[in-house]
């Protein structure tokens, strides 16, 4: 590649990327593997022009789970709405609107969303959502 393309592609590379969740595909649902726990990808660099960090939004219905798991990558919460506890490394924490959590790299952790469901935002330091490998307990 050409010193020209190099400096056009890290150009291109710092272009900024808005998304919206409300525009965002659900996703989810199906695999008893996971729970009940759905959602919305933001940014992974397979679906966006982006790198280096994996955003999404979870959404659970009352009472919706996320099962105990485990991935190498650390990971961050950020409550949006509604309320739940997340179990990590057999400790329970809440999380609500404005709450955040770090998760490390290979913590036990789980979700169970409170009677009125559970939003929150989420995101690993990968570039895509196929690079965290989910490891569940049990599985």
């Amino acid at each position: 590649m050409a010193l020209a393309d190099l400096e056009m592609a890290a150009w291109a590379a710092a272009l900024p990327v808005v998304a919206n969740a409300d525009h965002a595909p659900l996703e989810g649902g199906e695999d008893p593997a996971f729970g009940t726990v759905r959602w919305r990808t933001l940014f992974s660099a397979d679906r966006t022009d982006t790198a280096a960090m994996t955003l999404g939004v979870a959404e659970f219905g009352a009472e919706g789970t996320l099962r105990p798991h485990r991935h190498t990558p650390a990971e961050f919460y950020f409550g949006l709405a509604g309320s739940g506890v997340v179990t990590i490394d057999g400790v329970a924490h809440a999380i609500g609107s404005g709450v955040a959590l770090f998760i490390p790299g290979d913590a036990e952790h789980d979700v169970v969303a409170g009677p009125d469901g559970l939003r929150f935002l989420y995101g690993f330091p990968r570039d895509r959502f196929s690079d965290v490998e989910y490891r569940f307990t049990g599985s």
